[in-house]
């Protein structure tokens, strides 16, 4: 959530959140990137620091570093990519069997907010186990429902929550 938002303050319009879980390789794979205003090498250099921020309402930033420090705990790692200009990505990387494995937690009440909460950007979801995936674009909803439907109506939320658990139960193997 806190990266994501990273990516909103960055003025990005739109924001791909990627899950990614590989059990034959025992990886999970979290991927944010927005088309936001980037950040220059010195920046990417040191946003992992969490007494550097660009913010000018506090003096420390925590969500990279603590995300960070959560993918290398359980022997993963954290890249970023950033241009001026062009947008940033976060990737984090996580061993999930690893005893030092934070659950995901619930990733679709997650993307859920940040769809219904910034209904002025669009949001990419993709959720990925193994072979089988799914995605939810809010540019296809709003392409379906017509731009005078906002994305956080109570009809819309329910049919994404749905949606969401429906698509998550059925890569996951569950029963519908």
């Amino acid at each position: 959530m806190d990266i994501a938002q990273n990516s909103i303050s960055a003025g990005a319009t739109c924001i791909e959140v990627e899950v990614c879980e590989d059990t034959t390789q025992d990886r999970l794979t979290i991927q944010i990137v927005d088309n936001g205003r980037g950040m220059s090498a010195d920046q990417v250099a040191h946003v992992t620091d969490p007494f550097f921020t660009t913010r000018t309402t506090r003096k420390v930033g925590l969500g990279i570093p603590l995300f960070k420090m959560e993918a290398e705990m359980t022997g993963g790692e954290l890249r970023i990519v950033s241009e001026p200009g062009k947008g940033t990505a976060v990737t984090a990387e996580f061993v999930p069997s690893h005893v030092d494995f934070i659950p995901l937690g619930d990733i679709n009440a997650t993307v859920l907010l940040l769809i219904t909460c910034n209904t002025d950007r669009d949001f990419v979801f993709h959720r990925r186990i193994d072979d089988r995936e799914f995605t939810l674009d809010t540019r296809e909803l709003r392409g379906i429902l017509g731009e005078e439907v906002e994305l956080n109506m109570p009809d819309v939320v329910a049919w994404m929550r749905d949606f969401l658990n429906e698509q998550t139960q059925s890569i996951k193997g569950e029963k519908i």
